[in-house]
């Protein structure tokens, strides 16, 4: 466990020489979260073996590297949804963004909007969705839980469409919280004044019986493919899957009609030893073959890890834990140099890989000995 804090400092109000990478602002955001928060944040499921894989599997690739090219008028814009995005970093979902900065997701809204980064606003937002801004600069989604009553489910969906979201993100690969002994260990409870704002208040008690807790109560109302199909016929927003790994399930998606993949383990917090992102990228791009728009979502630090999800057939990818360490830090100045340095981090991996723009980037870009 790390040190413990027993009184976080305040944000800072300006950016230090020495905060010059996603991993310092891992380091200091420890001293700006008190236990309670620091353990929800940085901890996975059961052994963390997945949390810790989904970096490994980052370091393990190597880059080309190509000399003498001319990249010249190189960009690092895209489109993908029918939106141009001016870089493919995207800020994933993240609840309960009070927890680690008073403004919350008011603060990352700014940042985001800032440096031109979709943000993707969780259905456990501790700020109410229509609260949150509409993007000047780039797109804002919404990320929707399905809840046990469709009528719930429905209201928020309409909610995001009236609140001017361009597009939904259903997660999938977390119907129930996977084991999180670390937050067990630590106590783990939200703080007084910190709510999933965009949700009613639900009661605890279990009404199902039956002989499991698991499959008799907590699996009796998740989601099925039948309820992606009930959702498909309810909005004309674009709406991508986050959470598939597996190539079956990627071409069960598209065949639904779902608009966009995000491969992605849920940051190695509810299913552990499941493979890294990264690891099961290629499988689903396959599977996809370039029709709908593939994400990446775990293990993002450096520039040169989104050039590689790019070489390995990722659209974009998105930001977790990174810009909550920033968000803690510094707020939304924090969250807007995060942004900043990973874009410059990807066009100098970019111009050192003789790559001018995003499609020039494939897999003949990776080291493969």
């Amino acid at each position: 466990m790390d040190r413990a804090v027993s009184k976080p400092l305040p944000p800072l109000a300006s950016i230090p020489r020495d905060l010059v990478a996603a991993v310092d602002y891992e380091r200091r955001a420890r001293s700006h979260l008190d236990d309670n928060a620091w353990e929800y944040l940085a901890g996975g499921a059961a052994d963390e073996i997945t949390l810790q894989e989904n970096r490994a599997a980052f370091d393990r690739l190597r880059l080309r590297g190509r000399v003498l090219a001319d990249v010249k008028g190189g960009h690092t814009r895209l489109e993908f949804l029918g939106q141009t995005h001016a870089h493919p970093v995207l800020l994933a979902p993240v609840a309960y963004q009070r927890l680690f900065h008073a403004d919350g997701e008011l603060a990352t809204a700014m940042a985001a909007d800032a440096m031109e980064a979709c943000m993707v606003v969780s259905t456990l937002a501790s700020v109410r969705m229509e609260d949150i801004p509409a993007a000047q600069q780039a797109a804002r989604w919404f990320q929707l839980y399905f809840q046990a009553d469709r009528g719930q489910t429905l209201a928020l969906l309409q909610r995001a469409e009236s609140s001017g979201y361009s597009a939904l993100v259903v997660t999938v690969d977390a119907p129930l919280a996977g084991i999180r002994n670390r937050e067990q260990r630590a106590g783990f409870v939200l703080p007084k004044g910190i709510a999933a704002a965009n949700l009613l208040p639900v009661s605890d008690a279990n009404e199902a019986v039956g002989n499991s807790l698991v499959f008799d109560v907590l699996m009796s109302k998740a989601p099925s493919w039948a309820d992606i199909e009930w959702l498909l016929g309810q909005t004309r927003l674009p709406v991508l899957l986050k959470g598939v790994l597996d190539a079956d399930d990627a071409k069960r998606a598209m065949a639904h009609g779902i608009a966009g993949i995000i491969v992605s383990n849920h940051g190695g917090r509810v299913l552990d030893t499941l493979p890294a992102s990264i690891d099961a990228l290629p499988g689903v791009v396959a599977a996809i073959d370039r029709k709908i728009p593939v994400l990446l979502d775990g293990g993002i630090r450096r520039g040169t890890d989104i050039f590689k999800a790019r070489a390995l057939g990722a659209d974009a990818v998105l930001l977790g834990r990174p810009y909550i360490h920033a968000l803690a830090t510094a707020g939304a100045l924090g969250v807007a140099h995060l942004l900043r340095t990973l874009r410059e981090e990807l066009e100098i991996t970019m111009a050192l890989s003789g790559c001018k723009t995003l499609d020039d980037i494939g897999p003949d870009a990776l080291f493969r000995g």
